[in-house]
């Protein structure tokens, strides 16, 4: 069994609560240099020790033990890379440091350099007509991702409700939309009609909970018919649960919370159609070769993407994927993050990268090596996914699909095994966004960076105009 150390956290609730070591030594019944040491991380805790100061200061076990060291270093390390900030940044060891021993003010200068970020695309958007403020205030999409990372992108109590779910519902992969249709009328009175696209019109979904029909568009295929119907089931079994996560969350309730609602529906959904334990076994069997994944289980390549992304159970992890689906003009509609990569949140993704080159051959995908400019290193599939539309104006509205991880968990993919990835010069150079890259001479450069001084001469042109 793994040690417990929660020095930070019980430091800070002692001094939230105006208590010096003394005062919770008497509380705990144990002597003021043992909390000393326990603050110090240089005690583990017993179960019994846990239960009593969970109990002493009103606050979950969970919360006391939830570890997010390993997000809050990447989202350290990616702050310190910068280009406003000059220098050599801390080395691991100082940022781990940090952490442990001070995250209030891990915490809060994080939280300064979001701001800082979110200042600079004022800046580049040429200003906010006014509304600068609200701006600079995280949008639904980041307070979103946020919560999902923080949560390492996995919910154990959704992972059970849907366990339990499929037990009530028995489900086969080929013929999912049947057997949930069957569920949902037996066991919740919930009738399922799919109904012509010209009468739903721009509504793929309709549930109406006076007479209990769920209406279900043409224009889905039977897998996302299915992904939407255990959607709904999601609701009908935890939508108190879900509210009160979402609640949780301490999110903006009218901006955010209800979209955090409907993407922790869509958690449970997918957890519901993919069980946990088989889909892991089976990513890791197929050397999570996509499509045999979602050929075992029904559903879509889009679909085993964003699950992939929820293999976070302790002592059961998958590879820690990230996720970005972007359009044609470069907008990131989706992203998904538990990898230490700095996923773009406003588009402007670089263009070296190929997840813009897979909208030139539908359907196909490209792997590729990559290095941000702080030297980490990844590797990532691209490819186009269809969108559930149908009409002449929107025959071609394609999104590309993005997954990637670290390099080092390459060797367990199949798209990466016919590189040599111990070859330096397999991996090509990328950053977040031209404002923000340090990068010189690259070819793709489309702005001049906001903090970075590019030489110009006025006898030399460069590859870029911004730069001799």
């Amino acid at each position: 069994m793994s040690k417990t150390f929660i020095g930070p956290k019980l430091r800070q609730l002692r001094i939230s609560q105006d208590l010096t070591q003394a005062d919770v030594a008497d509380r705990l019944g144990v002597s003021a240099a043992y909390v000393n040491l326990l603050e110090n991380n240089q005690r583990s805790l017993s179960v019994k020790m846990l239960l009593a100061i969970s109990e002493t200061f009103d606050v979950d076990v969970k919360e006391l033990t939830q570890d997010d060291g390993a997000h809050v270093l990447a989202d350290l390390r990616n702050a310190f890379s910068d280009t406003t900030l000059e220098g050599d940044p801390p080395d691991v060891q100082e940022l781990r440091s940090a952490i442990e021993r001070a995250p209030t003010f891990v915490d809060h200068f994080l939280k300064l350099h979001r701001a800082h970020r979110a200042a600079l695309r004022v800046i580049m958007r040429g200003g906010a007509d006014g509304h600068d403020e609200k701006v600079l205030h995280a949008s639904p999409e980041t307070a979103i991702h946020d919560f999902f990372r923080k949560n390492s992108n996995y919910f154990a109590v959704l992972e059970v409700a849907a366990e339990n779910a499929r037990q009530a519902i028995p489900v086969a992969p080929e013929s999912l939309f049947v057997d949930l249709r069957a569920g949902l009328r037996e066991i919740h009175g919930v009738s399922v009609e799919v109904r012509p696209i010209e009468e739903l019109g721009d509504s793929l979904r309709i549930y109406d909970e006076d007479s209990r029909t769920l209406l279900l568009s043409q224009a889905l295929n039977s897998e996302n018919r299915a992904f939407q119907m255990a959607h709904i089931l999601a609701f009908l079994t935890e939508g108190r649960m879900i509210s009160r996560m979402a609640r949780n969350a301490q999110a903006d309730p009218e901006r955010v919370q209800p979209r955090l609602e409907v993407e922790l529906g869509n958690y449970f959904a997918a957890a519901f159609l993919m069980p946990y334990e088989d889909f892991l076994a089976t990513a890791e069997s197929t050397g999570y070769d996509i499509d045999r994944i979602a050929l075992a289980f029904g559903v879509t390549f889009e679909q085993v993407c964003h699950r992939l992304t929820t293999m976070q159970r302790d002592k059961a992890h998958g590879i820690p994927f990230f996720l970005l689906r972007l359009d044609r003009a470069g907008n990131v509609t989706k992203r998904f993050n538990a990898s230490s990569f700095d996923l773009a949140e406003y588009g402007g993704a670089c263009p070296v990268w190929n997840v813009h080159a897979a909208f030139s051959v539908p359907g196909v995908i490209f792997p590729q090596f990559v290095e941000m400019p702080d030297g980490q290193r990844f590797f990532s599939i691209s490819r186009t996914v269809h969108r559930p539309v149908f009409s002449a104006d929107t025959q071609d509205r394609r999104l590309t699909l993005t997954l990637g991880c670290e390099a080092r968990h390459a060797h367990r993919i199949r798209y990466a095994a016919s590189f040599k990835i111990d070859d330096h010069t397999l991996y090509q150079p990328i950053g977040i966004n031209c404002q923000l890259c340090p990068r010189q001479a690259c070819s793709q450069r489309a702005h001049q960076p906001l903090f970075i001084n590019l030489p110009i001469n006025a006898n030399r042109r460069g590859s870029t105009r911004y730069e001799s």
